[in-house]
């Protein structure tokens, strides 16, 4: 029997049951020593000569061995572990006796014969012993890398450890849709594939958050045609939580991850990231709920196209002959065709995916796609695009155009990556309607020898007055005169209503970091105003109003079903935006102190219409399959 007592915990208990155990009888001693060898692990003839041996005297010294290696050697040692240029213990050995030679024939090292025998003498082991050190002051300690706890949770799986899985063993990952700025907020795909068939799902997320991924897994689960058994990840923060781990634990699904920084061990999911969202999606920036929305629609009908009339390879076997790999491939099924193969799948899963092939149309499909491609396409453009509609589409007109569409060149209205800029977008239509009224009036009544500038020069990117840098202290120089005429006629002024008044009179033109400029420039004007002898009273703090204490009402009661409908109208406009247009609206009823409550609104606005989007997602799956048939 193994104890976990330590060596001094073992001696005090020997001491105090040594005197109890040589003065008691026969049969309590059998008791005694039992349970002595119970608490320490002791063999039963080493627990009795323990026992019966004398106590050891504390006082008693223990007898200690000369060093062999002085100070003298280990500084020999250093030298030589400097000249080899701090190599280890064991390579060191090897090289002392071609290194100290070389040392003394040179005149560089000269060391007596005693001490020269023994830097000869040592073993690597004590080598490394006296050189620890002279090691731990020069090594540059790292600290140790803290492994996050759901990392830890979640088990490594690499791209050679499925084994052939039957369906169910899927690869999980998110693309981003953030065009050429990866900044700000904007879509991206939840997109997961299955090892042995190819079936492959999709969905848009609003957000990149926890909770919205496990949300739109359940929906995607549910509508799986196999059961979901196991899912590998990549290690971001958005797969490796406790809230992933826990879903898979609840379902019974084995979750894994892949090795950080190797992308061949999701080489599945990563080619169909290019084999399907990619070509559907192309690499535009998609931001917004109208844009998810879209892409919810435009996933329910690839969905069906890609997993029921699109044939992939699935490799066979693979061979190398020196730098040369030869493949060799199954031949091209669909993903339906693999599952209807499959012994696992229960007939009445394979009975429903035939009825399903033999209703759908792979034109009406494809028209579906095409139409919210440019949907989609002129959105990112900051167009106004055409609303979709649910009547059904004219298949005449598009079956007419597929002999003729490759003359084209790319029919992917979403494919293109020659998108105009983002500033280009917002000013898209004014600069239009100001080039035709320009043009109207060259036409009209403009003499010969005034010029109009051309539509490219009005399309080029305006000048920001206000924009950065020195730009918010020019704008409250311009303001500054009409400050110090309402400062001289009441100087005790707080200076928040003052940057509040200014709001009101300038709408837009002044955010929050121009109060702390306006707060410095009004104590300086007090400094000098008290120098030149203005008495100034207290300032016009709130405990000076009539206003009521206690928790204020809401500011925002009275017009926020107004705000709600702009942002349904515009669901990527910010909370300042929104703020600075109905301070326009309503003069003196809106200050930016209420921007951080606004802000608060608009968020739990977009977290309900996140959830009303995913709701909405799979009433739009059902209702393409439908009207694909």
């Amino acid at each position: 029997m193994k104890s976990k007592m330590t060596h001094a915990t073992r001696a005090e208990l020997t001491n105090a049951i040594r005197a109890r155990y040589k003065a008691a009888p026969v049969r309590a001693k059998r008791r005694i020593l039992d349970e002595f060898i119970a608490a320490t692990g002791y063999h039963e003839k080493s627990a009795i000569r323990v026992l019966n041996r004398l106590p050891i005297a504390k006082d008693r010294q223990r007898r200690q061995r000369p060093a062999l290696y002085d100070e003298a050697a280990r500084a020999a040692l250093i030298v030589l572990w400097e000249a080899s240029d701090r190599v280890c213990g064991k390579r060191l050995r090897a090289l002392v006796p071609i290194l100290l030679p070389a040392l003394e024939r040179n005149g560089h090292l000269s060391l007596k014969e005693e001490i020269r025998t023994k830097v000869l003498s040592m073993s690597a082991s004590t080598i490394d012993r006296l050189l620890q050190t002279p090691r731990s002051a020069t090594r540059n300690k790292k600290a140790p890398r803290v492994v996050p706890e759901p990392r830890r949770r979640i088990k490594m799986r690499t791209f050679a450890d499925w084994n052939e899985p039957p369906p169910g063993s899927m690869e999980m990952d998110l693309v981003a849709h953030c065009g050429e700025v990866n900044r700000g907020s904007y879509v991206h795909s939840l997109v997961l594939t299955d090892i042995a068939t190819g079936w492959t799902e999709a969905a848009p997320i609003v957000v990149r958050e926890s909770s919205f991924v496990v949300e739109t897994l359940e929906r995607i689960r549910t509508g799986l045609p196999f059961a979901l058994r196991a899912l590998d990840v990549d290690n971001g923060s958005e797969f490796v939580n406790n809230k992933l781990i826990e879903y898979c634990l609840g379902h019974g699904i084995e979750l894994t991850r892949s090795r950080p920084y190797r992308k061949n061990d999701q080489a599945w999911i990563e080619q169909k990231n290019g084999a399907v969202v990619r070509k559907l999606l192309g690499y535009r920036r998609f931001e917004g709920l109208a844009a998810a929305r879209a892409i919810s629609r435009l996933y329910a009908a690839s969905r069906l196209f890609v997993n029921f009339f699109q044939p992939s390879f699935k490799l066979a076997s693979k061979q190398r002959d020196g730098v040369k790999v030869f493949k060799r491939y199954h031949p091209p099924q669909t993903p339906c065709e693999r599952l209807l193969q499959a012994e696992i799948i229960p007939t009445g899963t394979k009975n429903k995916l035939r009825e399903i092939a033999a209703e759908l149309d792979p034109l009406k499909l494809l028209e579906e796609i095409r139409a919210v491609q440019a949907y989609l396409a002129a959105l990112a453009d900051g167009e106004a695009p055409r609303a979709m509609t649910s009547e059904p589409p004219n298949l005449a007109a598009f079956v007419a155009g597929l002999s003729s569409a490759w003359r084209a060149g790319e029919i992917r209205p979403t494919f293109s990556i020659e998108a105009r800029p983002r500033y280009l977008r917002a000013l898209q239509s004014i600069s239009v309607q100001s080039a035709e009224a320009a043009s109207t009036a060259t036409t009209t009544v403009s003499p010969p020898h005034v010029t109009i500038p051309p539509v490219t020069k009005l399309l080029e990117k305006p000048h920001l007055v206000y924009a950065k840098g020195r730009a918010s202290a020019r704008a409250l120089h311009m303001v500054w005169p009409l400050v110090c005429r309402r400062l001289e006629g009441l100087p005790n002024i707080n200076a928040r209503q003052l940057f509040d008044e200014l709001c009101v009179q300038f709408p837009g033109r002044f955010g929050p970091k121009q109060y702390r400029t306006l707060l410095r420039r009004v104590n300086l004007w007090r400094q000098d105003a008290a120098a030149r002898g203005i008495a100034i009273g207290p300032k016009t703090y709130r405990r000076f109003s009539d206003k009521p204490r206690g928790r204020r009402a809401d500011a925002f009661m009275e017009h926020w079903g107004e705000m709600a409908n702009c942002l349904e109208a515009n669901p990527d406009q910010t909370a300042l935006e929104l703020l600075i247009e109905f301070q326009a609206r309503y003069p003196g009823r809106y200050s930016l102190r209420q921007l951080r409550t606004l802000q608060k609104r608009v968020k739990a606005w977009r977290q309900q219409a996140v959830r009303r989007l995913i709701c909405e997602m799979k009433d739009v799956t059902q209702s393409v399959s439908a009207t694909a048939s």
